[in-house]
């Protein structure tokens, strides 16, 4: 049941609500999973050593190795058979990270998403398309039910078979387009070369995106596409899925549903708990989550969080950005470098497209290359001057990273699309074979 008046709440009695939660969250977990129980020894503390909110930061941190030591059920509150769905981490190597949900964690779920559908402008009477992946990855299903909880209808389209995407936001002229940015920004090409035009064929008045970082100017360019609100979606498989926290109208943050979870920022080196407002790893504590509850789960997200009032009237806090990942940083050269920090210095550059990929090589040293697509329009103009672009979106990339980075300009089309999540790094400083040289 989609709970509209838990996102109007005033910031006192989510606290009060946190406290009262966290308190009953961390004995519940102390005494139903062992592994909580262990730490809690290990690091000689009691549950009742949390007293307040601010104790939080005496819990032991929960991070996503835990998760992989302790496949695929000891991290379970419950017995199996109060299951009633898994789902798993979408990587492609190793042990997987596996949560599970019982009936009220499945409720609370299809809730928090119905907030960030609501939050972000969509009606019950929308149809939503959601070309998410259905799967052990939460983000179809999730996208799915909330929609469902808000009162959509809902085309699963899921990922692929990209023309009769185009074809169903024409004729069924939907409301919503649930999906990753990039392919958002694929969709749009792909609707053009099959003679549709996004803006005038097209209806959408919402994008729901996720399950990739994005930049302002990626943004910039799905909305003038579509001519609709692009909001971005916050979560991860770990706690739920989606849902964690949505940008509303007025896309200044995206609002943490703090009735369900608890943030802090830290300090990444050193686990100490940093001021409101100051850049840090992210870590979350959820409260009401009962098959697999996670205290202080670091989620290697950088960003900050401040708890002012918006102006859409919601007191719940916001996330003000995220850089990125921590353990998506690549250190090249001893320099750190965000893929989103590339992304920002291309997309400023007028003339590239929003296409691109990162490559790191190693010859004696580190090496960093860019491959970025250049602006169909600007390339079939005649105003298109290679040698000056690339001197330009060269200089932008310095400006950002502080290092050189070897960029080369290609074609529009050139770089492979994706129906999920796009490949932007390619890290090869562990294999000896070289990349060309650009």
């Amino acid at each position: 049941m989609f709970n509209e008046k838990a996102q109007k709440m005033k910031l006192d009695d989510i606290r009060e609500l946190q406290e009262e939660r966290l308190l009953k969250q961390v004995r519940y977990a102390y005494e139903n999973v062992p592994m909580y129980k262990k730490r809690f020894k290990e690091e000689g503390i009691k549950p009742s050593d949390i007293k307040k909110l601010e104790d939080v930061s005496k819990v032991p941190f929960t991070v996503k190795d835990d998760l992989r030591d302790h496949y695929p059920y000891g991290i379970l509150a419950v017995p199996k058979e109060k299951v009633v769905r898994f789902h798993a981490s979408s990587g492609t190597t190793g042990t997987p990270t596996v949560v599970a949900y019982n009936r009220k964690d499945m409720d609370v779920w299809g809730d928090l998403m119905a907030r960030c559908y609501d939050a972000a402008g969509a009606k019950p009477e929308y149809i939503v398309q959601n070309a998410y992946g259905y799967g052990l990855f939460t983000g179809g299903l999730g996208f799915h039910q909330g929609a469902e909880v808000l009162g959509c209808s809902v085309l699963p389209t899921s990922t692929g078979n990209t023309k009769k995407q185009v074809t169903m936001l024409n004729d069924f002229k939907t409301d919503v387009l649930a999906c990753t940015p990039s392919y958002a920004i694929y969709l749009a090409e792909a609707a053009e070369k099959h003679g549709y035009d996004p803006i005038e064929d097209f209806d959408l008045k919402v994008g729901m995106f996720g399950a990739e970082p994005w930049s302002e100017e990626a943004r910039d360019s799905i909305e003038e596409s579509y001519d609709m609100k692009a909001q971005d979606v916050y979560g991860m498989s770990e706690l739920y899925g989606p849902g964690v926290a949505i940008e509303c109208s007025e896309q200044k943050g995206l609002h943490i549903w703090s009735d369900h979870f608890l943030v802090e920022t830290i300090d990444p080196n050193t686990g100490e708990v940093l001021p409101e407002g100051e850049k840090g790893e992210l870590v979350f504590t959820m409260l009401t989550r009962e098959a697999m509850p996670l205290l202080r789960y670091r989620t290697k997200d950088v960003g900050s969080v401040t708890y002012e009032e918006c102006e859409c009237g919601r007191k719940h806090p916001r996330i003000e950005s995220i850089d990125g990942r921590s353990d998506d940083m690549l250190i090249v050269g001893g320099v750190n470098v965000f893929p989103s920090q590339v992304e920002d210095a291309l997309l400023e550059t007028e003339g590239i497209a929003e296409h691109y990929q990162i490559i790191v090589d190693r010859d004696v040293l580190d090496r960093l290359f860019v491959r970025a697509e250049v602006d169909r329009d600007y390339y079939e103009s005649d105003e298109y001057d290679e040698e000056k672009l690339k001197e330009e979106a060269s200089e932008n990339l310095k400006a950002v990273l502080n290092i050189n980075a070897r960029l080369k300009l290609l074609q529009p089309g050139s770089l492979p699309r994706t129906v999920g999540k796009a490949k932007r790094v390619i890290d090869q400083r562990e294999e000896h074979d070289r990349i060309e040289e650009l």
